[in-house]
């Protein structure tokens, strides 16, 4: 196999590992380190991290105890417009925080799809929608590159910072596409790349699975968006960010390479879409 297959699927085990263990509780992510370590009160430090992120005290009241893990870089809800019987798909879905947020929005009529590749995240997931009984709420095993959804089924796709542990962007942009239907959109929490990393920076472990050595630039992403047929693409990268990132690896510069930001686009409708389809295929015929 190439050494670059290997090293990609090498990621994704370590990936793997390490959030099935933030799931199964045996390792903490920076927030959870902290509540361990330290004489504040975990589920306050959560709560004020998501805070940061731009969750709201009545959203942060809405989901039960564990569904907020503290793994984000954003709110997606907050431009995702969710409207009644909308159907949602949320990449990396978690212990199911965005997804649990997303139910009562898109109402009985609506559902919402949480797709995610630990068995211990999902577990925490279907609990947590057990507790609230969130029935229009699933969540399936699989990954974001290869969803195990039909074409042409979410009105709304949702991601909160897992893009970027991906090594095959473009393939997860891809898939994005094929499950929206004519005239989805996309609206992505995550994190991009603003200054080249130091290799001590970009070859730590850790830091390839806390959402910073996988970023890339925000020309980049959406670069993969308008490839995978996407249109109306909107990066909008949060300056604010800074102090949020740096909690996540204290001391070490990353606020000065990687930022939080907001990522929407759309697929076109179905008259849109002819109408490039054929333009694509007079370019064709014209210019051979």
């Amino acid at each position: 196999m190439e050494t670059a297959k290997l090293q990609d699927l090498a990621l994704k085990d370590l990936v793997r590992a390490r959030y099935g263990a933030i799931a199964a509780g045996t390792l903490g992510d920076s927030a959870a380190s902290a509540s361990a370590c330290c004489d504040g009160d975990k589920d306050a430090i959560l709560a004020a991290k998501a805070s940061e992120m731009g969750y709201s005290a009545d959203e942060l009241a809405a989901v039960p105890e564990g569904a907020n893990l503290g793994l984000g870089c954003g709110n997606p809800q907050a431009m995702a417009a969710l409207e009644p019987g909308d159907v949602v798909v949320d990449l990396g879905s978690g212990a199911g925080f965005d997804c649990l947020l997303a139910a009562p929005r898109v109402g009985p009529g609506g559902r919402v799809i949480g797709v995610d590749m630990t068995h211990e995240m999902l577990a925490k997931a279907r609990a947590n929608a057990a507790r609230v009984g969130a029935t229009n709420v699933e969540f399936r095993l699989g990954e974001i590159e290869h969803l195990p959804i039909a074409d042409q089924v979410a009105d709304v796709i949702i991601s909160n910072c897992v893009v970027n542990l991906v090594p095959d962007k473009a393939q997860v942009f891809r898939e994005a596409f094929r499950v929206l239907k004519p005239g989805g959109r996309v609206a992505i929490s995550d994190v991009v790349n603003t200054a080249p990393l130091s290799e001590d920076l970009r070859s730590d472990p850790a830091l390839l699975c806390g959402c910073v050595s996988g970023a890339v630039p925000a020309e980049q992403v959406e670069a993969l968006l308008c490839a995978a047929g996407f249109t109306d693409i909107a990066i909008t990268v949060k300056s604010g960010s800074r102090a949020m990132i740096a909690d996540w690896a204290p001391g070490r510069g990353i606020e000065n390479c990687v930022a939080a930001a907001i990522i929407e686009a759309r697929k076109p409708g179905t008259d849109e879409a002819m109408a490039q389809t054929a333009s694509a295929h007079l370019a064709r015929r014209c210019c051979g």
